[in-house]
This record gives structure tokens, sequence and C-alpha cells, in this order.
């Protein structure tokens, strides 16, 4: 009985003239009776790659053709047949890798999404981005997306041109509303009047397409605010009226517009500074007038418009 060690990157048994359970790398064998039998994997290459290449199907032909029975040898065309099976899968084997690599330089240009998950955690992270280039090592391909390489076969979606742009859309509406303020409370018309109107009239200017992406949460707080702006830009439109409607200075008198000059002061007081800036000097002047005139009459000390 003999020994065979490192038949590079086989594991097999030669029975009968054939080779049979052929693995990956190292193997260690016995010769009984012209037959490799008991063929076992070294367990210590744990990261040994999976099937065999053609110099290595070659090797366990020459150690089959070498130990084989010399009473019962293995017949020549058996030996081509096994031969032409391999080479027809390796062929086979070839094509895939060929369109596998033209496939990874389609997506040169495109937005793809790619996953990926971590052996040692379990932990799934996703990463979206326009191809860059494409990198070919080992007969595989790698994706330059955002400065970082991902394998080609980790691609879970190719985004059309279109989609990409509206998803693009989509991402910079969402993120524009997400910065107003958390509560209807807090909106102001100085601060963001004008931001929710040009948002409401692009929103109204999308397909319909474009609105599916958005979702009907952002579409319903957009109402909101823009209901919230209206309210408040009525009741300030009213605030304004009612200062031009005041009467002259010399008419003012306690009895009949004291309650009247206080209640527009405290509505002035109670503006936050970027609504005061919206009245204009010439209201502020006259209404400061008439409350200085009604201080007068009650013999107090006058009042300041704050932010004037």
């Amino acid at each position: 009985m003999s020994d065979i060690s490192a038949v590079n990157s086989v594991s097999a048994t030669v029975k009968d003239g054939k080779v049979t359970n052929a693995n990956s790398k190292n193997v260690s064998a016995e010769i009984k009776d012209g037959k490799v039998e008991n063929a076992n994997n070294d367990k210590k290459d744990k990261t040994a790659p999976s099937g065999y290449d053609k110099d290595s199907f070659l090797k366990i032909l020459v150690a089959q053709m070498k130990y084989q029975d010399p009473m019962e040898p293995t017949s020549n065309t058996e030996y081509i047949s096994q031969y032409a099976t391999f080479s027809q899968v390796e062929q086979m084997n070839n094509m895939a890798n060929a369109m596998n690599l033209s496939r990874a330089s389609d997506m040169v240009g495109k937005t793809v999404k790619v996953q990926q998950v971590n052996s040692e955690t379990g932990k799934t992270t996703e990463a979206e981005g326009v191809v860059d280039f494409v990198t070919y090592s080992g007969n595989k391909a790698y994706l330059s997306i955002n400065g970082s390489n991902y394998d080609v076969d980790d691609v879970i979606e190719v985004l059309s041109d279109n989609y990409a742009n509206t998803k693009e859309i989509v991402d910079d509406f969402k993120k524009n509303m997400d910065k107003l303020p958390n509560t209807l409370e807090l909106v102001s018309l100085g601060e963001i009047e004008g931001t929710v109107k040009n948002l409401k009239e692009y929103y109204d200017s999308l397909d319909d397409e474009t609105k599916n992406l958005i979702g009907k949460d952002y579409e319903t707080a957009l109402k909101q605010y823009a209901n919230r702006v209206t309210e408040l830009r009525e009741a300030f439109e009213g605030f304004l009226n009612d200062i031009d409607n005041l009467p002259p200075i010399e008419n003012t008198t306690l009895g009949q517009h004291a309650d009247r000059i206080d209640t527009l002061y405290d509505k002035y007081m109670n503006y936050d500074w970027s609504t005061k800036q919206l009245v204009d000097d010439e209201r502020k002047n006259s209404l400061l007038a008439h409350v200085n005139k009604i201080d007068e009459l009650r013999g107090d000390d006058p009042r300041t418009l704050s932010g004037k």
C-alpha cells in the first residue's frame, strides 16, 4: 500500500477506472488494488474554493491511469469521454463568467442598489449610487460606487435613468419638508410662508407617479402647513386693515378707542420677530402714535414697539 498526497485543488476517488467524488484542495489518499480510495479534504484549509480546473482534472486522470488495475485497464475512449464532459462544463462556466462581466460593464453610469450581509454579525447593509467604473479581479467584477467597491453579485436593483431622476426629486422634496417646524403651532409667516408656498406649487406641478413615490403622509402634512399659513396670512391682513382704520390721532379717545388700540398693540407684541418685519414702517408708526396717545390720556409712561 502506498500514499499519495497534494494532488492540487482536488480530492477524489478513482474506482473501477472512473473518477468519483471530486472535491476541492489538497488530497491525501490510499491506493489499494490499483484504485484510489478514501480521498479526504484537508479540514485545515477552510478557504479552499469549490470545484476544480482543467489542470486539476488532468492530474486526476494521470493518477487514475497510473494506479489503475493492470488486469482491467480503463479504455482510452472512457478517458476521452470524461475529459470531453469536463471541457463542456468548463466552457459553460467561462461563458457564464463572461456574461457576468458584460452585465457589470452595462451598469456603468447607472444608479444601482447593493445589499451586503456581514458574515460575522449577520447584519444587512444597503448602499445606493451611480456606478462610476468597473474593476475585474479573478473572473469577478466589482462596481465602484461613491468611492467604494461592491461585488456585482450584491446588486439587487438597477434603476432606469428616469426612475433615478424621479427618486432624486422625491428625496429632495422630502428633505425640504422635513426642515419645516415639527408642529403647526410653531409655523410663522415671516420664516416659512414662502417655503410652504413654493413647496405647494412644486408639488402641484409633479406628475402622479412622482406624487405616489412621495406618499400620502407628506401630501397630508403639506396641506396642513399650507392651511396654517393661509390662516395666519388672513389674520395678519386683518391686523393691517385694523391699523389702517384707526381714527386720526386728534380724534382718538379713551372711551371709544382704548380697548381697540390695546388689542392691536398686544397682537403686534405677540408676533415673532420675523412676522413683525412684515409690518411696514408707515403702519408701525401709526400704531405707535395711537398707543402713545392712549398712554398720554391715561397718564401712563409711553410704550414702545419692540422689533420696530
